[in-house]
């Protein structure tokens, strides 16, 4: 009932937050559209994961890690859901009944119960925040850049996840990028990032950012990496600079000695969009169990023509594969569907989280 009015919603909340709660203004960017997105996203998630536990707990204990970069304390959960069981309230009308406030009142609570535990566990081992120094880039076409940075504590993380990351001409101001390297000796990560028309941090960047400038890093997040326990053969697809946790896969598939088949589709609107595809023929070529293939959607080529997910289809069987997407959201959904029509059980099908995938505007 109140899905629909969540954008005003969100605004509403926020508003209440900050006015019952004015020193917590500070913990958030001065532009709160994106946060605003976020908020609903990730209630919309929670309710989504209701009937899963085990779900449930990941996705909360993943929040109230990645929520200490903001300076979360254990007392911000008590205001934030009082204010929002009173959104709620006031947006759900005659639907809130006493019943409906107490379920979702132990609900939130446990929610909080969750996070505060993770945020309390992981401070005992590892920082909120890693600053990190740009140490190289590399630029591509189309507003495209490699950007390696070396944090100054180690960061330990997997091949495929993601990171938040907050630069230093926009304060508070986070956005996720993955990593497009498996973990190196060196510690160093490099990121594929794209500046879009309306992202203030992405520009920065890529248009603004020089060697010696520090960046802050948040702690790894996403459970989309290599199960080392399969033997299936691997699939994974990439769209735009979903590229970059594709490859890490592979660096890391490399790594370990896995022998696994692997076949990456790499997939843009055009040809030209296609960066970093000679690097990944480059090492196809120097190991056999590695298949890589282009595709375009909106150039007629020779080759594979067409969008992802429409490639798939003339290609396979999938459905003894696992298999891996990254990149804009309707294409990971396109592709994760037609590969469930094919008998490929979503529990072999991994990806991000749909709200932060590596094209969102950033």
């Amino acid at each position: 009932m109140v899905e629909p009015l969540a954008a005003d919603l969100a605004v509403y909340f926020y508003s209440i937050l900050f006015t019952r709660y004015p020193l917590l203004r500070d913990m958030f960017p001065p532009g709160m559209d994106v946060q605003r997105g976020r908020l609903l996203r990730a209630l919309l998630h929670i309710v989504d994961l209701v009937d899963d536990p085990e779900g449930l707990q990941r996705f909360c204990s993943h929040l109230g890690r990645d929520h200490r970069k903001f300076g979360t304390e254990s007392a911000h959960y008590d205001a934030v859901g009082e204010c929002l069981l009173a959104a709620l309230a006031r947006f759900a009308g005659p639907a809130w009944s006493p019943e409906a406030a107490r379920a979702w009142t132990l609900a939130y609570t446990a929610v909080a119960q969750v996070m505060t535990q993770a945020a309390e566990q992981d401070a005992r081992v590892r920082p909120a925040v890693w600053g990190a120094r740009i140490v190289h880039r590399q630029d591509f076409s189309h507003g495209i850049a490699a950007i390696t940075v070396q944090p100054d504590q180690p960061y330990h993380y997997a091949a495929g996840q993601y990171v938040s990351m907050e630069t230093p001409w926009w304060p508070r101001e986070w956005r996720y990028f993955s990593p497009a390297n498996a973990p190196r000796p060196d510690g160093t990560l490099t990121f594929h990032i794209r500046a879009l028309p309306t992202g203030w941090v992405s520009n920065a960047l890529v248009r603004r950012a020089v060697l010696g400038d520090v960046v802050r890093l948040g702690p790894p997040m996403g459970d989309m990496v290599l199960d080392p326990g399969s033997s299936r053969d691997i699939l994974c697809v990439a769209g735009g600079t979903g590229l970059a946790p594709i490859r890490a896969l592979v660096e890391e598939s490399a790594r370990s000695g896995n022998r696994r088949k692997m076949d990456v589709f790499v997939g843009a609107r055009t040809s030209d969009e296609l960066y970093g595809l000679d690097d990944m023929l480059r090492f196809a070529q120097r190991n056999h169990w590695l298949n890589v293939r282009a595709a375009v959607s909106d150039e007629d080529i020779l080759g594979l023509n067409g969008s992802l997910p429409e490639v798939l289809a003339e290609f396979g069987p999938w459905h003894r594969y696992d298999a891996y997407l990254s990149g804009p959201a309707p294409m990971v959904t396109a592709a994760a569907d037609l590969l469930t029509r094919t008998g490929v059980p979503r529990s072999r099908i991994r990806h991000d989280p749909l709200d932060v995938p590596v094209l969102s505007v950033s």
